[in-house]
């Protein structure tokens, strides 16, 4: 009860510590990717710095305050992560077609923040659309439209990894299953085989 008491004050006063973002808000979710996103190709620029929190706070309409608890809690989330699966399945569970592919839009606006994009970040933001159900089509016009905002040029860029993801692309999970089943198959073909023998 005293606690509580202490945690209402300091509420009133502005000393309590900013609150954490819950494991399933989105936007700790997005957050998550973004700063994953400014880090893949190992070179972190002033330009992605600002860029991520400036498409964060507007987006969200966060105090400076509020979007640097969200950087920093989004940072430390992700050097916990093992994979984007944790992040993206919070966002496919929340968000409709048009929110995740403004997700996929925020993820160029970063990455094009510094002038250009590495082939880590274009095949993360590839990843991540995928896992968000957005198509290549989709994402390669999201790309485009980043980078004519940033005054870049991507439509090589872009008309290169178009080509590039149907063979970059994984296997449909029902070939997967299907090779999968031929395999187990023959495997069972020969051990029958051999204790027919035996």
């Amino acid at each position: 009860m005293l606690a509580a008491i202490r945690e209402l004050f300091a509420e009133l006063s502005g000393d309590a510590p900013r609150k954490s973002f819950a494991e399933d808000d989105q936007r700790l979710a997005v957050a998550a990717l973004l700063v994953h996103i400014v880090s893949v190709d190992g070179v972190v620029t002033d330009a992605e710095k600002a860029s991520l929190r400036t498409v964060l706070s507007e987006r969200y309409g966060l105090s400076e305050g509020d979007t640097e608890s969200l950087v920093a809690e989004a940072s430390r989330r992700d050097d916990e992560a093992v994979d984007l699966y944790g992040f993206t399945s919070v966002l496919k569970r929340n968000l409709d077609e048009d929110g995740r592919k403004r997700v996929i839009e925020m993820m160029w606006e970063t990455v094009f923040a510094d002038g250009s994009v590495s082939e880590f970040e274009d095949n993360t933001v590839w990843r991540v659309a995928e896992l968000l159900g957005v198509s290549s089509r989709d994402r390669i016009e999201l790309k485009r439209g980043a980078a004519h905002r940033h005054g870049a040029d991507a439509d090589a860029d872009a008309d290169a990894n178009a080509a590039g993801d149907a063979a970059a692309e994984p296997a449909p999970a029902r070939d997967l299953q299907a090779s999968s089943a031929q395999a187990g198959s023959a495997q069972a073909g020969t051990v029958r085989t051999g204790d027919a023998e035996g």
